[in-house]
């Protein structure tokens, strides 16, 4: 976990390709639960190179992004360059510089695992207009759905660097529970596919931060190993990735 903010410079690449979307549902959900519209104000922390927000801001609503890595929060300014309703912020999860009381709706996509909890709650709690509601989600590899799944998962344990450490599954119900205290929380979960042909499931590992780059012992034995498990697995030249999308997010 240490120097969290910087994992991900040397990535942004990988990342901005390869990382997945977020189900159309997600929105949906956020405007029937939240209350998400056009005139919301919402801090999207940890907003990583825009892929999220994105989604936000095709709403109508005005994004912050908050984002302490300068290489991804650049990449989402090239991502969103054409949204005159975003604001790119050079600023961490637990001091956004944003003023009180300011947002209807903060989000935080694939990035949560990486704050100090116990920081950002109180900031996030400075932050939110009376009634406002904290939305985290991520998108979850169903490690044990196929056999191709079940082989990437080893993969990672063979050859990562952190994996097990830094893994967002240890942010369980209870972490949530105390986290969301004392309005607690809800949680719906919805399915999300990415398809990739060798190239691109190669970019989706490298994409990761735990995984070891050029140059490390570990590099060539783990692409070796990813290539075996393609050739393998590969249907007319595709494997799936499937996620569970699982977003939690305040009861009123």
């Amino acid at each position: 976990m240490s120097n969290s903010t910087q994992r991900f410079s040397d990535r942004v690449e990988n990342y901005v390709k390869y990382r997945p979307d977020y189900p159309a549902q997600v929105i949906e959900l956020l405007r029937s639960e939240c209350g998400l519209a056009p005139h919301s104000i919402v801090a999207d922390i940890g907003s990583g190179t825009g892929i999220f927000a994105r989604l936000l801001l095709a709403t109508g609503c005005s994004v912050y992004g908050i984002e302490p890595n300068a290489p991804m929060r650049k990449a989402a300014e090239n991502l969103l360059v054409g949204y005159d309703a975003f604001v790119s912020v050079d600023a961490t999860a637990e001091a956004t510089t944003l003023p009180d009381n300011s947002v209807h709706l903060i989000t935080c996509a694939q990035a949560f695992h990486w704050f100090d909890l116990a920081l950002c709650k109180r900031e996030f709690s400075r932050l939110l207009q009376p009634g406002g509601f904290i939305v985290l989600l991520w998108n979850e590899r169903r490690v044990e759905a196929t056999s191709f799944l079940r082989g990437y998962e080893q993969l990672l344990l063979d050859f990562a660097t952190d994996y097990e450490q830094v893994n967002h599954t240890q942010i369980d119900d209870a972490v949530l529970k105390d986290f969301y205290a004392p309005r607690g929380f809800s949680k719906r979960t919805f399915e999300n596919r990415q398809w990739f042909d060798y190239d691109g499931l190669e970019g989706r590992l490298l994409s990761s931060s735990y995984t070891p780059g050029p140059g490390h012992p570990n590099y060539r034995p783990m692409l070796h190993a990813l290539r075996g498990l393609f050739e393998a697995h590969q249907q007319n030249g595709k494997v799936s990735f499937d996620y569970d999308t699982n977003i939690y997010w305040s009861a009123p």
